[in-house]
């Protein structure tokens, strides 16, 4: 007999691996299910604290989560990661997946790994990647980190994802000027030079720090009465484990920090609004893309608009006040 999406939610719960592994891949499929899915979840959210793990390709961001949960899970902690992987060209699949992912942790029941196709999402994350993460806090993990696909300048959707975002980057990566210009100055709250033993990871510190400290300079009025997060630049190498412990430990502060300023519920708060504007904006075009396939008075617009009859702002307009997006 069919297991129930109730009789699902219910076995996830009560901590079944397999259950909530399966409600992953509905979330991920985007079908009729989600919305009951997340209806179910509601009430058990916000007990997770989330860590984003960012930069450019090579930084060592998989090394890092994998110590990170070593780490975690040494406080006596569980742990969810979500390592969003590039999508193969001819499946929209991963290409790495979990099982080459931190295998240390493979028959560890307080660590649970999913890996994720961004399946042409363009900001670093798989647009199912909040659901995952939901899932993952209803189910009871203290901790979850998400790993970002690593694709540079449009690298910023971790941020309205995640409580603390970490941005890694390699003394390879060029000068701090190379982090300003990718606006990963403007996303992280904690940064990692991380392959520190090699050339050029000290002047990268350096440099990292400085700037910093122009952007406190520079810090707008209207923020001055809050309080201010002095985000630290930490070496690592993360193969050998040295300064992991101590990115552990300013993760921690940082979660402190938070929850003392009255940052976190700010934070998530203005997460949960910026979600629901990203799902209508979503739900408006997929009904679009339907309607241009199938609606004839669309369709005439779309015509319209290609020969230049009519401009896109004024049929924009038209549609938007018409029946065109019902179903």
């Amino acid at each position: 007999m069919a297991i129930t999406l109730t009789q699902l939610l219910d076995k996830m719960f009560a901590g079944d691996e397999v259950a909530v592994a399966r409600l992953m891949t509905l979330v991920e499929r985007e079908g009729k299910e989600v919305g009951p899915i997340l209806e179910a979840l509601a009430p058990r959210l916000g007990n997770a604290f989330t860590i984003g793990i960012t930069g450019p390709p090579g930084a060592g961001k998989s090394s890092l989560v994998d110590h990170l949960a070593a780490l975690i899970r040494k406080a006596g902690k569980t742990v969810g990661v979500v390592a969003i992987d590039p999508s193969s060209p001819f499946t929209g699949g991963a290409l790495l997946g979990d099982r080459i992912r931190m295998s240390q942790h493979y028959l560890d029941k307080g660590v649970f790994i999913r890996s994720m196709a961004t399946r042409g999402s363009h900001g670093g994350l798989a647009r199912a990647t909040k659901d995952v993460i939901k899932l993952l806090d209803a189910f009871g993990r203290d901790y979850v980190l998400v790993e970002t696909v690593g694709v540079g300048q449009t690298e910023l959707d971790v941020m309205g994802t995640t409580d603390t975002v970490l941005v890694a980057v390699v003394p390879e990566a060029g000068d701090g000027v190379q982090v300003m210009k990718a606006g990963l100055m403007e996303i992280a709250d904690i940064f990692v030079v991380n392959k520190a033993d090699r050339d050029g990871a000290a002047r990268m510190q350096t440099e990292l720090s400085l700037m910093l400290e122009l952007k406190y300079s520079n810090r707008p009025a209207a923020e001055a009465d809050r309080p201010l997060w002095r985000i630290p630049v930490l070496p690592t190498q993360a193969l050998t484990g040295v300064g992991l412990k101590e990115l552990f430990q300013a993760i921690e502060t940082h979660h402190q920090f938070l929850i003392e300023s009255g940052e976190l519920g700010r934070r998530r708060k203005a997460r949960r609004r910026e979600e629901l504007l990203s799902r209508v904006e979503y739900e408006v075009r997929r009904r679009l893309t339907i309607k241009s396939r199938t609606d004839t008075a669309f369709a005439h617009f779309l015509e319209e608009v290609s020969e230049g009859k009519i401009d896109p702002q004024t049929a924009s307009t038209k549609i938007l006040e018409s029946s065109v997006l019902r179903e």
